[in-house]
């Protein structure tokens, strides 16, 4: 059935006659039902001017005495005020008859002048088929997509200029045309498209699809079109760092939003120009949205930083705890480049054993994304077995929001420690067995000396909830501290030039130095929601 009305055939005559599309002319009839868009466009064009002959036909057999001629005008600037209903292709020709009906020749060669192609060439299956291919070639992993279009900002202005047109014919007839009445050109191409590409690519269209599909229109021919509103709405053009031109679609829908009607007719035509060519494709791009793995590291390695270690761009170790795990990830998942993030970290001289450190790692536009967990286990087991320096468990996919639970709150997080002392007095076991009964010693902690070129200077209250010494020697013990996450262990015992206090140099009353250190425990149990799509478990990573 043919979705426009008797109500309609002025409008719907006056947009066809000046050069717009069917499915823009659907538009702004304000036809909001997927189905009249997705027919082909000549089908489309053929039943729109059936339907309009048909009204012509009973127009005309009601009336006693038909006009006897029919003036043909031959030249685009005959328009009568250039608001009233006339007929104008593309080539300039125009048909028009006494009682204001209209036909129009050739029209199905014409561009569009308001969506300059965009619903009728770029609608179609063939270009469909063209952006599937690339799709395909890409070598992205996906089961869903999520369809991008962007639209040269100049479609506002055209838009704008149809709706202009629209509201005075259909103020002759008392009635009226809101900007929110017109069918958006995004959603039409949306409802005409999506079948199309879920159709050839064997998947469905989901808004919240990590992979995009992003195809960008331009129309260098109309390009000045919107270079009267900068003039006119200064305010609404500023530069940004991030944008190539300063006419975005959300500045122009700022300007035009501002501009009086009257100002906007004066400076731009109604309706809009045809153009000579339809929209180019500037360009057809695939990107997944970042994918995270975590998990848990054991450092065994005195001579191994969590990070790659590089001073005034120098490389001082060959390598990192991030890069002999991202290293790996990389490869498997295909992804461009990763982020690597922990809860907390260890200098490079502290190992961290225990149940390990968590850690979490983003993958940016990875190709590959669906494994099993045998692939999960045998990956980490490539890991494990690249380097005896680190070993990882408990490694998985999981959410973006699983990362800020791993983050959250590691002041409140407890941690152990086990340290070997040196003292340069002479020590009896009794001399360190006071240290066991000291229980949550609060800590006054000023930026140590050696963090203070990337830390805050500030001072900073830890808690020591408990201690357990062991005598070695009359120079030495091991002592197993309980602390606060966020504890500076070395300057807790040695003091840092008084920086800590108290410290266990000033609580023995000896000069104490840190000779080995040890993460024994992190007390933190994270949940991470796994990411697969078939599994609705939720995986711990707990001691």
């Amino acid at each position: 059935m043919f979705p426009l009305t008797v109500e309609n055939k002025h409008v719907a005559q006056l947009l066809l006659s000046t050069g717009t599309c069917p499915r823009c002319i659907f538009r702004f009839c304000g036809v909001d039902f997927h189905a009249p868009y997705k027919l082909p466009y000549k089908e489309l064009l053929r039943e729109l001017q059936k339907f309009l002959e048909a009204e012509e036909d009973e127009s005309v057999s009601e009336v006693p005495n038909p006009p006897p001629k029919r003036i043909r005008l031959q030249e685009p600037e005959d328009q009568i005020d250039g608001m009233d209903s006339l007929s104008q292709n593309g080539e300039g020709k125009l048909s028009v008859t006494e009682d204001g009906s209209s036909s129009s020749k050739n029209s199905n060669l014409n561009v569009c002048n308001v969506c300059l192609g965009i619903l009728q060439d770029f609608c179609e299956k063939e270009f469909i088929k063209k952006v599937c291919q690339k799709v395909e070639a890409s070598g992205f992993e996906f089961t869903n997509l999520v369809l991008s279009v962007s639209f040269p900002p100049q479609l506002s202005v055209r838009e704008h200029a149809a709706w202009l047109l629209v509201k005075q014919e259909m103020g002759k007839q008392s009635l009226s045309l809101g900007r929110n009445d017109i069918v958006q050109l995004k959603e039409a191409y949306k409802w005409i498209t999506h079948p199309l590409f879920s159709e050839e690519l064997g998947v469905p269209i989901d808004g919240k699809s990590l992979f995009e599909v992003s195809v960008v229109f331009a129309h260098p021919e109309t390009v000045e079109d919107c270079h009267f509103l900068r003039a006119i709405c200064p305010d609404c053009f500023k530069p940004a760092k991030n944008k190539q031109s300063v006419f975005t679609r959300m500045a122009v829908m700022k300007a035009l939003n501002k501009i009086k009607e009257e100002d906007f007719c004066k400076q731009f035509p109604c309706p809009p120009n045809s153009p000579k060519a339809v929209c180019t494709v500037l360009e057809i791009e695939c990107a997944h949205g970042a994918v995270f793995v975590a998990g848990r590291y054991n450092k065994y390695s005195r001579n191994l930083p969590q990070t790659p270690w590089i001073i005034d761009g120098e490389r001082k170790l060959e390598s990192s705890v991030e890069e002999l795990i991202s290293d790996h990830l990389l490869k498997v998942f295909k992804a461009e480049s990763f982020n690597f993030s922990s809860s907390g970290r260890e200098d490079v001289d502290v190992r961290t054993l225990g149940n390990g450190r968590p850690f979490a790692i983003e993958l940016v536009n990875p190709h590959r994304v669906h494994f099993t967990s045998q692939e999960i286990k045998e990956l980490q087991q490539k890991i494990n077995n690249s380097s005896n320096k680190i070993q990882v468990r408990d490694l998985q996919l999981v959410t973006r929001e699983a990362i800020g639970h791993m983050k959250e709150g590691e002041e409140e997080k407890t941690k152990t420690y086990s340290a070997l002392i040196w003292t340069n007095k002479a020590i009896q076991r009794k001399d360190i067995e006071f240290l066991d009964d000291i229980k949550d010693l609060n800590i006054d902690q000023k930026t140590p000396l050696r963090v203070l070129h990337r830390r805050p200077l500030a001072v900073r209250t830890r808690i020591i909830h408990s201690m357990e010494t062991r005598y070695v020697d009359e120079h030495h013990f091991r002592l197993y501290l309980k602390t606060q996450a966020g504890t500076y262990i070395k300057e807790f015992v040695h003091g840092d030039f008084g920086r800590t206090k108290p410290n266990i140099g000033s609580l023995m009353d000896v000069t104490a130095d840190i000779l080995e250190l040890d993460v024994e425990v992190n007390h933190l149990i994270v949940e991470m929601p796994v990411y697969t799509l078939n599994s609705a478990n939720i995986m711990l990573l707990q001691h």
